[in-house]
């Protein structure tokens, strides 16, 4: 029996993923599937029931009945999205999990957001090879529409993220953050 940890559980370590990685294969298949399922689910959802139960197929875990998630939803692997208790995700944001995305109850998420826990090398020959570092969404906080989260970013509890800002470091809990890059404007 081998020691080796498999793909999955080396991702939500941290470990880079390279394309040539012997069990790159598995992770492919699991995109595919989950590509092919979000495209159905947003194709046909025509029920917040309908979406939740069809999203709880792609993540692999049930989504409580108290959250609330409007189409179009988008997500590239969906394995790695942990979704809590009271939580809105309005239309078309982007869910970019490979890395881990963990969102806590009471969460408000505007339309159009991107959370992001993915990156790549700046050395152009290693370019291809994914970074996944996971973002974090503590209780109740309110990411604005069009805002970006940044891989390996935490928002703090209440914290509030403007409308169209990029985070790129953590926001710290009963904050304000806004611009590009967000900057802390205001304590709640």
């Amino acid at each position: 029996m081998s020691t080796e940890k498999d793909i999955f559980t080396r991702l939500q370590a941290g470990e880079l993923l390279r394309k040539d990685d012997p069990e790159y294969g598995k992770f492919a298949e699991v995109v595919a599937r989950t590509i092919r399922l979000c495209v159905q689910m947003n194709a046909t959802a025509t029920e917040l029931d309908q979406v939740r139960t069809q999203l709880s197929e792609i993540i692999g875990t049930e989504i409580d009945a108290s959250t609330t998630i409007f189409p179009p939803f988008y997500t590239n692997f969906g394995k790695s999205v942990k979704l809590g208790k009271n939580v809105f995700i309005n239309h078309a944001c982007s869910f970019l999990d490979i890395g881990g995305i963990t969102i806590e109850d009471n969460v408000q998420i505007g339309p159009r957001v991107n959370l992001t826990s993915e990156n790549h090398p700046l050395d152009p020959d290693d370019r291809t090879t994914l970074i996944p570092k996971p973002v974090i969404i503590k209780r109740n906080a309110w990411i604005g529409a069009g805002a970006t989260i940044l891989p390996g970013v935490t928002i703090g509890e209440n914290a509030v993220v403007a409308a169209g800002a990029v985070v790129s470091r953590d926001v710290p809990a009963n904050t304000v953050v806004a611009g590009i890059p967000a900057k802390v404007v205001k304590q709640i």
